[in-house]
């Protein structure tokens, strides 16, 4: 899996979704609605998912393995801190 894009379409400060995210793979298969959401203890990625008939949530596309899904999520948040610190910047010469 070849992680080419990630875009941060949408930022959020008040609540515990931080952001909206979507991924390019391969340049070949795009993710949208992937979530960065503050944890008790971390920040963590939500794949984008929707109700089932039984009132519970599935994953719509995620990655199969551990070592995919740690790939995925690092990418991630990195480019998710790299944004908020280029905001931080930005607000600051302004």
């Amino acid at each position: 899996m070849n992680i080419t894009d990630i875009r941060i379409r949408r930022t959020y400060q008040d609540n515990r979704l931080k952001a909206l995210v979507s991924v390019t793979i391969d340049h070949d298969l795009a993710v949208h609605d992937i979530k960065v959401i503050e944890g008790p203890e971390r920040l963590f990625v939500a794949m984008p998912s929707r109700k089932d008939d039984g009132g519970m949530f599935r994953d719509i596309a995620h990655p199969i393995t551990p070592e995919g899904r740690r790939k995925l999520e690092d990418a991630i948040l990195s480019e998710y801190r790299h944004f908020v610190e280029n905001q931080a910047v930005q607000s600051l010469g302004s």
